[in-house]
């Protein structure tokens, strides 16, 4: 039998290793969409408390502690509850308007087709929508039962959200002692490793959190003023969907960006439309060139492949939860590695000298 040459058992070595580290990510993904809804439940209490923890501390120095948790939370909500009020305000405001240039935009859209290059016939895109009014009229009870499971999912959301309120009270609370608590359980071999990383995991959770929050306000700031400033219908809401969007790193901005160029194209014509696609390519320049970099490299160290990656295969196991949670649960894997690497090495210096 030929011996193996080097770099074939070289390959081999890391080929396995490479099969282990992906069975076990899956593993981990698999886990979480099995019981999503007490990981989502978990992960918005460790965003809240990495959220409010700094003015928690601060109110704590001349409040009590259960006081300074209670005026941050019900301060946190009124302010969300505020905005999502400005909002609907200015969706009830603006739906009649909107309502009418969407017609008129779909007037000059098929309009548009009708002439060269496309001639489409005008009496195809008739038949399109004969076809959707037949469509939604013979499904009704169709789409009726699944508005009553909508309801189902709304009951679902909003026990998670409870949940996630309770456990965000109780890290806000005492989650240095709950985490001190859990640390003496494990074995004293184990304990000063686990506590280096937690410690580099909470660091790095807590610095993605407050980056990807200030990358979302800059984005939703710069997308709502250039949409008031060029007219376009709902500007507050869609500042507010790409708020929401930047959470999914790469992938959401583009996305909200695409809704807002298509109502601009509705409510304003091509020429908005194509401003829009144009602020689309600068915002992500800016985001990804000059807000990543500045604000959130101490946090997280990843090659933008690897960010990449990370959200598609979250978003293949989990959905869009999948997809926001990818990103911190690799950073914080990736730290936590780097940070045992680290104290790992000065023990092995020790122990040469």
């Amino acid at each position: 039998m030929p011996p193996v040459s080097p770099s074939l058992r070289t390959a081999a070595s890391y080929a396995w290793r490479l099969l282990v580290v992906a069975a076990a990510v899956y593993a981990v993904f698999a886990l979480l969409g099995r019981f999503h809804e007490i990981a989502v439940a978990l992960f918005l209490g460790l965003v809240v408390a990495a959220l409010l923890g700094p003015p928690t501390r601060r109110l704590a120095r001349v409040l009590p502690r259960p006081l300074a948790v209670a005026v941050c939370l019900i301060g946190s909500a009124a302010l969300l509850l505020g905005v999502l009020t400005l909002v609907g305000e200015a969706v009830a405001g603006e739906s009649t308007t909107l309502i009418r240039e969407f017609r008129r935009g779909l007037d000059s859209i098929e309009a548009w087709l009708e002439r060269p290059p496309f001639r489409l016939n005008p009496q195809a895109l008739t038949d399109v929508q004969s076809r959707v009014g037949a469509y939604l009229s013979s499904h009704r009870s169709t789409l009726l039962s699944e508005a009553v499971s909508g309801a189902g999912r709304l009951v679902h959301v909003l026990t998670v959200l409870a949940l996630g309120l309770f456990c965000s009270v109780l890290f806000l609370h005492g989650g240095d002692r709950q985490w001190a608590w859990f640390c003496a359980q494990l074995p004293e071999t184990a304990r000063a490793r686990v506590a280096i990383g937690g410690r580099a995991a909470w660091r790095t959770f807590t610095g993605y959190t407050h980056g990807i929050v200030l990358v979302a306000a800059t984005n939703a700031v710069l997308v709502g003023v250039a949409l008031y400033l060029l007219g376009v219908p709902l500007a507050v809401p869609l500042a507010l969907l790409e708020f929401g969007a930047a959470f999914v790193p790469l992938i959401g901005s583009p996305v909200a960006l695409g809704v807002a160029a298509v109502v601009a194209l509705a409510g304003k014509g091509p020429f908005v439309a194509a401003v829009v696609v144009a602020l689309m390519v600068v915002i992500g320049q800016i985001e990804g060139h000059l807000l990543h970099p500045l604000v959130m490299s101490r946090a997280v160290r990843l090659h933008p492949l690897v960010v990449a990656i990370s959200v598609v295969a979250g978003a293949i196991a989990a959905g869009m939860v999948g997809a926001v949670v990818a990103v911190p649960l690799v950073s914080v894997t990736w730290s936590v590695h780097t940070a045992l690497r680290g104290a790992r090495r000065p023990a092995q210096s020790s122990d040469e000298r």
